[in-house]
């Protein structure tokens, strides 16, 4: 059964993803401080080595009953048995995503701004959609701006759970949430900071407080 989404989505970072004996402690570190759901994404390594990075960060998660998502790469996601995995507009299909990995595994679609490509992520099977940026972002600043606008309409239309992406940090999450975000996602709002356990505190807190 594909449990609840909902919390902090925290997305590695390419300078953890550097240092396997970084990454494994990062990760240890935001599930700590509350993630609930960890995606590994790495753009530059090598696929022996994102293999030997994703393993142990799978079997972590899976003892922590924490959601592990891998970005991009569905053949990586079938062989660490991961929980989903995150699929850019160049990315694959849903339909390929589904045929590989199976009924069990979620999927989620980066969507930017554009309502049209959720709702037909949703129609074509989509477990979950992201949407951003909605701030300045360090990780992606080229990426084309979201209106908070755009997830009022979502949380209206859809009945797929939401996930709120883009230079996103305690501070300006709250209007995000309100306006129907279940997922909060963050790379160097966690992975940036100096105390990596106690900056996704921070995060899960909103959520606490608004249980």
């Amino acid at each position: 059964m594909k449990r609840e989404l909902r919390g902090l989505y925290a997305i590695t970072s390419q300078a953890v993803c550097d240092s396997p004996s970084r990454l494994e402690a990062g990760v240890a570190a935001a599930i700590a401080g509350g993630a609930r759901l960890i995606q590994y994404r790495d753009k530059l390594g090598d696929a022996a080595t994102r293999l030997a990075n994703a393993q142990p960060l799978r079997q972590r998660c899976r003892d922590a009953g924490v959601l592990f998502i891998v970005n991009d790469d569905m053949q990586l996601a079938a062989a660490v048995e991961a929980d989903g995995v995150h699929l850019g507009k160049s990315d694959g299909s849903i339909a390929a995503a589904r045929a590989r990995l199976g009924d069990g595994v979620l999927i989620g679609v980066s969507c930017s701004g554009d309502l049209a490509r959720a709702r037909a992520a949703q129609q074509q099977g989509a477990d979950y959609v992201a949407f951003g940026r909605f701030y300045d972002s360090q990780t992606k600043p080229d990426a084309p701006p979201a209106s908070i606008e755009v997830l009022r309409e979502a949380r209206a239309q859809l009945h797929l759970p939401i996930v709120a992406i883009g230079g996103i940090t305690p501070d300006n999450a709250a209007p995000l949430l309100a306006a129907g975000a279940d997922m909060i996602a963050a790379v160097d709002g966690v992975f940036g900071a100096a105390d990596i356990e106690a900056a996704a505190q921070r995060y899960a807190a909103l959520f606490q407080r608004m249980s």
